[in-house]
């Protein structure tokens, strides 16, 4: 293991660029400096916490406390996930039941192939980045769908009307918001390598792991994160088409006035 640290001298001069980047935000008027102040605080506030909980749950190496580790990370990506589709019925249950199946379904067969064991430092992580992928992924989705289903509204009404059912109807508008939940992700894999080098790599690599057993892991977690957004982002929007139609399988205007 590496015996790599971060000072507080080394805190400091890194936070001098986000100040160079408020300063430049200030100048020129980009209205954007109350978020990167406000990103700042709760980024900070937020890991300091977390890595003490971390530290006290990879400690104690309780399964209970893992399970709830990983039942507040599904939780709280559900939630947020389901905000992004403010206006969207039923959004936050969609949201939580389509994040807790596939990230279930993919922490499960990683286990279950001994690429990870069920331990609190190898569990939560990969918890959070399945679940944190698939809430993009989601939030992406809807926002497409709500905005289609806007432009097409009238689209819409003429294929009813010609006796199409709702999910014929709204066929090209799900191909085109699981596509944008999923587009994301498939750009991130294109350029892996000869852009970027992913977190798991690097943070394996700077462990002191062979780079080539190191490349092995990242290529099962660009697998696992394909499969994840794309089975994430199908399950969320053929939940949440159908909340644009009301009982009697019309359009429901109230979403679009």
């Amino acid at each position: 293991m590496s015996d790599l640290t971060v000072s507080n001298t080394t805190l400091v001069l890194a936070f001098i660029l986000v100040i160079l980047a408020l300063g430049i935000g200030y100048k020129e008027k980009l209205n954007f400096n109350k978020d990167i102040i406000v990103g700042v605080i709760r980024a900070i506030i937020q890991l300091s916490i977390v890595g003490y909980i971390l530290k006290f749950v990879i400690k104690a190496d309780d399964i209970w406390l893992t399970l709830a580790c990983f039942a507040i990370i599904v939780i709280n990506a559900g939630w947020n996930a389901g905000k992004r589709g403010k206006g969207i019925p039923k959004a936050i249950p969609i949201s939580l039941f389509a994040i807790a199946v596939d990230t279930v379904l993919t922490v499960t067969i990683l286990v279950l192939t001994g690429s990870i064991k069920f331990i609190p430092a190898q569990i939560v992580p990969f918890t959070g980045m399945v679940a944190s992928n698939i809430m993009v992924a989601i939030g992406l989705c809807y926002r497409n769908m709500k905005q289609t289903f806007a432009d097409r509204h009238q689209q819409v009404l003429e294929k009813l009307a010609l006796g199409a059912d709702i999910k014929l109807a709204s066929s090209d508008i799900l191909r085109e918001s699981i596509k944008s939940g999923v587009q994301p992700t498939v750009d991130s894999i294109k350029t892996m390598g000869l852009v970027s080098l992913p977190g798991m790599m690097s943070g394996l690599i700077f462990a002191g792991v062979d780079p080539v057993k190191a490349i092995k892991y990242q290529i099962m977690i660009c697998f696992m994160l394909l499969g994840s957004t794309s089975l994430g982002s199908i399950i969320a929007c053929y939940l949440a088409y159908k909340q644009f139609y009301n009982e009697q399988k019309q359009l429901n205007d109230e979403l679009f006035s």
